[in-house]
């Protein structure tokens, strides 16, 4: 039965799927009860299916999902590069949006031996991941000759907020966003999952050809373990989040030599690997 509070939704451009909705809510604000519309995020169930066969089903925010296909692809070690994804066609169903990929039979010979075919929740970015080989995941060494200026995290930080539409209305989804050193915020990406706006992230940048190497990540969440190692994955040197890191998610840096910052504020953050490619000659000297 359709709920009858909810008001015809604004419809994304892509799919008819809404992004957001429109709720009619009782709010309690000063003392006062009052009846009024409010903005909700939405998530949709999202099949990959890879070659005719699906692989996985992801709960994220039904935008940019090509983006967000490719950029999983290659995160999660599918394919090794956007010139690998032959054809991707998505497709609205009644119950979910569905997004066809084509690899190379190479390519899919390897996925059909992983077994993953299950759904991965909004916050999980490991869901279905049936080995503890799949789950935890070796990166190669991060690359990246990256040298960012600290005060270029707080402008970004203080900027980021501009670009970020649907959690303008809603409050309820995260975001990535691709800085360019001395250019600031380039590109970003939002859903209710962090792991699925970077994808959708990564996935925008490879689609256009830009090398991911050149900037660094902010993303407006906790920096988990599965967003260290897909920001590892195509050489991003420096990831920096406006909340804490994991115990696994600092190992992982550590040893894939990416830079992670946490707790990004305009007037603190904090350096938990490879410090020497932000520079801090405009702060104070380090104390120790």
């Amino acid at each position: 039965m359709a709920n009858r509070n909810v008001v015809m939704p604004d419809l994304s451009p892509e799919l008819g799927w809404p992004s957001y909705e429109q709720v009619k809510v009782e709010r309690w604000q000063a003392n006062q009860l009052t009846s009024q519309l409010d903005y909700v995020a939405e998530e949709a169930p999202v099949s990959l299916i890879y070659n005719g066969v699906p692989h996985v089903v992801m709960l994220a925010t039904p935008t940019n999902l090509e983006d967000f296909a490719l950029g999983f692809s290659i995160t999660e070690g599918i394919i090794q590069s956007a010139a690998e994804l032959i054809s991707i066609h998505t497709y609205n169903r009644s119950n979910g949006i569905e997004v066809r990929l084509q690899i190379p039979e190479s390519q899919f010979c390897k996925l059909s031996d992983k077994g993953r075919n299950l759904t991965g929740r909004t916050g999980c970015g490991l869901c279905g991941a049936t080995t503890l080989q799949q789950a935890i995941r070796q990166v190669s060494p991060v690359q990246a000759e990256l040298s960012v200026a600290a005060t270029e995290l707080i402008a970004a930080l203080g900027a980021i907020s501009q670009h970020q539409q649907v959690n303008h209305l809603t409050g309820a989804v995260h975001a990535a966003a691709w800085v360019v050193p001395g250019s600031g915020i380039q590109y970003v990406r939002e859903d209710v999952g962090r792991h699925n706006a970077l994808d959708k992230l990564i996935g925008l940048l490879l689609r256009i050809g830009k090398n991911p190497a050149l900037g660094f990540v902010m993303i407006t969440s906790r920096a988990s373990y599965e967003v260290v190692q897909k920001a590892a994955s195509v050489g991003i040197g420096l990831l920096a989040a406006i909340s804490a890191p994991t115990g696994l998610a600092i190992r992982l840096a550590e040893e894939a030599g990416l830079t992670l910052v946490g707790f990004v504020r305009e007037n603190q953050h904090v350096v938990y690997t490879h410090p020497e490619r932000l520079n801090h000659t405009t702060f104070p000297t380090l104390i120790k």
